[in-house]
């Protein structure tokens, strides 16, 4: 099984463990008895050898209902069916009071953080982002941002040692993350009032997944309401044109094509007349793979960029070529100048390096995910979203990702 991001938030998990321990270590542990907040414990009346007592638990917000019978001056605890099939648990006399208390580690003292206390620490830390695939300026860039924050720190014994560290490396993924955001549906609304349609043309490298994006895509600006035209612009691959063709059949887009071996400038250009004429919304205009050291394949793509003038040029990349995306698109983004970034492959990413630093690389912001093998698995991307995938659970994700198939 891929636990997304999963070797990147063991990364971090790893090095909020070890500063916390210093801070500990630094100011001593100890131990506080105190209610349980969250409990409220009520017991019926009128019983004798067995008591029935009704525990409500804030859950994530939610409040569960529990019904829980005990019989006195036993310890034993049992989990039985009530009338409805759902779980109770019959729980000894003594055993409910522990549901009353809580044991919370506490410092011993008030601490003062210092650059030797973590130091050590971080050296370790750089060493293991790199690993999982972060761009070293981004790795260097979470260094300075927690030394800026921790270092001098004040820690008293009232607050939490792990939620202090959590806290601090939060908020510098968030600055390396929070790129200025570009709102697709923003530049389509603001075309149509000029009677043009938007153009979008996306780039990348042989075997990234543009040519499924862009079909995903089409198929969620079409749910939205969108008209839309598909440009087979990669008339170099061996059925390219076909792949394109196939997919919008699929989503029921019309799709403009001449024959192989075509100018790719000229066919996306006729795509654009064609929106123009039938007042149609969106141009999602394919272009062919290329490496960034091929230089006169480098020269179409900024001739295509120059006679077509699109709104954004997209950049697709694949998660699972780690730092290999982040220098594709450096170079891209010197060729043509991209707007945004997609990454597709996200669902099988167990590292996230490239996820946590295309961004940053470039400073130009992710768009999208793709998140799967439908064509509605392209999820519109969320600083909040990622932060809270490195630190968080997976339900939210579990909900995104899916092992079905459209194509």
């Amino acid at each position: 099984m891929i636990f997304l991001f999963g070797s990147l938030k063991n990364k971090l998990k790893e090095a909020v463990s070890k500063i916390t321990d210093k801070i500990y270590s630094k100011g001593g542990i100890k131990e506080d008895i105190e209610p349980n907040e969250t409990s409220d414990v009520t017991t019926s009346e009128g019983t004798t050898d067995t008591e029935k007592t009704t525990i409500q638990c804030s859950n994530n917000g939610k409040n569960i209902e529990t019904k829980i019978s005990y019989e006195k001056e036993s310890s034993s605890i049992n989990t039985v069916k009530n009338d409805k099939g759902s779980a109770k648990s019959e729980i000894g006399f003594f055993d409910r009071f522990k549901l009353m208390k809580t044991i919370k580690k506490v410092l011993g003292k008030e601490v003062v953080i210092t650059e030797d206390d973590i130091e050590d620490v971080l050296e370790e830390m750089e060493l293991e982002l790199l690993e999982a695939d972060v761009a070293y300026d981004v790795v260097e860039k979470i260094i300075s941002s927690l030394k800026e924050q921790l270092v001098g720190k004040k820690i008293s014994p009232k607050e939490n040692p792990e939620e202090v560290v959590i806290n601090a490396l939060k908020k510098a993924i968030e600055d390396i993350l929070s790129q200025n955001k570009i709102d697709i549906y923003q530049i389509i609304e603001e075309k149509k009032k000029k009677n043009e349609p938007a153009v979008f043309l996306f780039v990348g490298i042989n075997g990234t997944g543009k040519t499924t994006t862009i079909s995903k895509l089409g198929y969620i600006l079409k749910e939205k309401g969108y008209s839309v035209v598909l440009a087979a612009g990669d008339t170099f691959r061996a059925g390219a044109i076909e792949q394109l063709e196939e997919h919008g059949r699929n989503i029921g887009v019309k799709v403009i094509r001449h024959q192989k071996g075509a100018d790719s400038a000229a066919v996306i250009y006729d795509a654009i007349k064609h929106a123009k004429a039938r007042g149609i919304n969106v141009v999602l205009a394919d272009t062919a793979g290329r490496q960034t050291t091929n230089t006169n394949l480098m020269d179409e793509i900024k001739k295509v960029a120059r006679v077509v003038k699109p709104d954004l040029i997209i950049f697709v990349g694949d998660a699972l070529t780690g730092n290999d995306a982040i220098t594709q698109a450096e170079e891209f983004n010197q060729a043509v100048n991209i707007d945004g970034v997609i990454l597709t492959k996200i669902d099988a990413d167990a590292k996230g390096g490239a996820a946590l630093s295309i961004a940053y690389a470039i400073g130009k912001p992710i768009l999208f995910l793709g998140v799967g093998q439908r064509y509605c698995d392209l999820m519109e991307f969320d600083v909040n979203w990622m932060v809270n995938k490195l630190f968080g659970e997976d339900e939210n994700m579990k909900k995104v990702i899916s092992t079905e198939r459209d194509f």
